[in-house]
């Protein structure tokens, strides 16, 4: 039953992103706290140091996809430079991605309130394909599938640019540049599988409600094999202390995110998913966690 499970998923994971062979990005709702992860231009526009980790089970109640990701990035302290690191697991069924990276950024002043960043991401991808997962029964060989763990690396490249004030941002970035082959080729298995270049277009704004309350819109669009996918959010945050928002993703799901800033160090957000397509049948809902550390400015 659990195997059957597992192709039931799969199934709907590619009708669901309407592209076969393609390697999906990690999605994150609360991306706007980890936007490094979205585009590696970032790294250095800060003047700290910060670690951010994600934790992300969608679709409640059917083995779904799993993510857990973990980055740190931050500037030089005499020059308009930063870089960073990131190492992200994702899981889907008897298949994961396993990434790991490093990212060098430069910044430079377009004017006294404009600036301009930006960075590349250089790493290594490691997928796997559990065939003991996919075998329906037992007793019944089928040469399709492979009988164990099969597995492949290979290079990945991120590049972007992120222009910014105080109030204002807009990043560009493109993911899985090289377009590398991970497809488990063997006697009875034939084809390409390919990384699909991901284009992600993002902003927002911090405006200042009163001396108690910040208002910040923010916007991401992602592209991919022709899939054009929107996600706008909004977040209310109280005394820089605590944060409540909603998120709307196209096509996909509306989201609740709320979290808490203690002493402006470490910071805790929470989101549930509530999903809008026809999958809201088979499960409860798509949780994620984020926990994060800001170190002393340096610059």
């Amino acid at each position: 039953m659990k195997k059957l499970r597992y192709i039931i998923i799969i199934g709907l994971t590619v009708l669901f992103i309407k592209t076969v062979n393609a390697q999906v990005a990690p999605y994150y709702t609360q991306y706007m706290f980890n936007d490094y992860l979205v585009n590696p231009a970032v790294a250095g526009t800060h003047n700290y140091f910060q670690v951010r980790a994600n934790s992300r089970i969608q679709w409640i109640g059917m083995d779904g996809p799993r993510t857990m990701s973990i980055a740190a990035y931050g500037p030089f302290k005499e020059r308009n430079m930063g870089y960073g690191g990131y190492v992200y697991n994702d899981v889907t069924g008897p298949e994961s991605w396993t990434s790991l990276g490093g990212t060098y950024a430069y910044n430079i002043a377009i004017n006294e309130a404009w600036r301009i960043s930006g960075g590349l991401s250089l790493g290594m991808m490691q997928y796997k394909l559990d065939g003991q997962k996919l075998q329906m029964d037992e007793d019944i060989y089928d040469p399709v599938i492979p009988q164990g763990v099969e597995s492949r690396t290979i290079m990945d490249a991120t590049a972007g640019v992120y222009v910014w004030t105080s109030y204002y941002y807009v990043g560009l970035s493109a993911h899985q540049l090289l377009g590398n082959k991970y497809g488990i080729e063997t006697d009875s298995i034939k084809g390409i599988s390919r990384l699909t270049q991901h284009v992600y277009l993002s902003g927002g704004a911090n405006f200042i409600l009163n001396r108690e309350f910040f208002l910040t819109p923010s916007a991401l669009i992602r592209y991919s094999a022709g899939l054009f996918q929107a996600e706008i959010n909004a977040k209310v945050i109280y005394n820089r202390i605590v944060w409540g928002g909603l998120s709307y993703r196209t096509g996909d799901a509306i989201a609740v995110m709320a979290g808490y800033n203690y002493e402006n160090k470490i910071y805790i957000g929470i989101a549930y998913d509530l999903p809008l397509s026809d999958i809201r049948q088979y499960t409860a809902g798509t949780m994620e966690v984020m926990i994060g550390y800001r170190f002393d400015s340096i610059k």
